[in-house]
């Protein structure tokens, strides 16, 4: 931390018992205990952002793996990029693994949530034609708030099937297997989105799962060996690929939606987090 000195203490939010209210401490500043370890100064933190091997982010300081960091444009403000370091490059990672060209069109079930809303915001940028898939009242209007040229869809109420006849006519497409998404990604946990995002898909489409449910998914071996369609997964991307997606961001404005909180109302995070309201959750230094 070149021209700043830590201090021996800092304020950081302690989980001390499983499924209790988080506990706002004074607490030793971390030590580096290996030659790739770097002290951060934290302006922000998403939600989730606990620490698995090592203390979290929810502290005015932390220890990071240096190999995996990366500085942030200037058009970038700490509180924008804290939900594009984990659900941005999931998201762009996973449209990259489409390996779709400008004009060819993607499906994003989940199109409302944290990583969903990003996505059809990286989609659109990118050129792609792109559908918007939810099943929730605040996730699609949230979705639809975004001003993309994404079509959201209510999979309540719109049969997958006539949004691949509606996308086949589009294309000018009189043959059945022809007809749908060349690709989609799927983010919710539930069988039901898996299997509308499949039936989104045309004849030797790709179908991309983030999302990894306890129970596994059940894929239909017709799809697979008929239609030959690809099911593969993506996780986090690359420190290569996080360069790449945060100057794409800048580039075109992507940004979360998101709410702030400050260190010390990081409960009041956790119960808005448990309103699935969509959108991102961040907690402000600053504030």
């Amino acid at each position: 931390m070149a021209g700043h000195t830590p201090p021996e203490t800092m304020k950081a939010q302690v989980l001390e018992q499983f499924n209790q209210p988080y506990v706002l401490q004074s607490v030793p500043l971390p030590q580096l205990a290996s030659d790739f370890d770097l002290l951060i100064k934290v302006d922000a933190a998403r939600a989730n952002n606990n620490g698995i091997n090592r203390n979290g982010g929810f502290s005015e300081y932390a220890v990071v793996d240096a190999r995996q960091v990366a500085l942030l444009p200037e058009e970038i403000s700490p509180v924008d990029a804290a939900p594009l370091m984990c659900a941005g490059i999931t998201i762009f990672g996973a449209l990259k693994r489409c390996k779709l060209e400008r004009g060819q069109r993607v499906g994003i079930v989940g199109a409302g949530g944290g990583l969903g809303h990003l996505g059809l915001q990286f989609a659109s940028a990118m050129g792609l034609r792109t559908v918007g898939v939810d099943a929730a009242d605040a996730s699609l209007q949230l979705a639809m708030n975004l001003k993309t040229d994404a079509q959201i869809v209510d999979a309540r109420t719109e049969k997958a099937e006539l949004i691949v006849q509606r996308v086949g006519e589009e294309d000018g497409e009189s043959e059945s297997a022809n007809m749908g998404l060349d690709a989609v990604i799927i983010l919710p946990e539930g069988q039901s989105g898996f299997d509308y995002g499949m039936k989104l898909l045309k004849n030797h489409g790709i179908c991309v799962v983030v999302s990894f449910p306890e129970a596994g998914f059940h894929v239909s071996a017709r799809d697979l060996v008929f239609r030959d369609i690809t099911v593969t997964g993506s996780l986090v991307s690359s420190n290569k690929t996080l360069h790449e997606m945060l100057d794409f961001a800048a580039k075109h404005n992507v940004k979360a939606v998101s709410k702030t909180f400050p260190l010390d109302n990081l409960n009041g995070l956790v119960e808005e987090y448990n309103k699935a309201a969509g959108g991102k959750l961040v907690v402000d230094m600053s504030l």
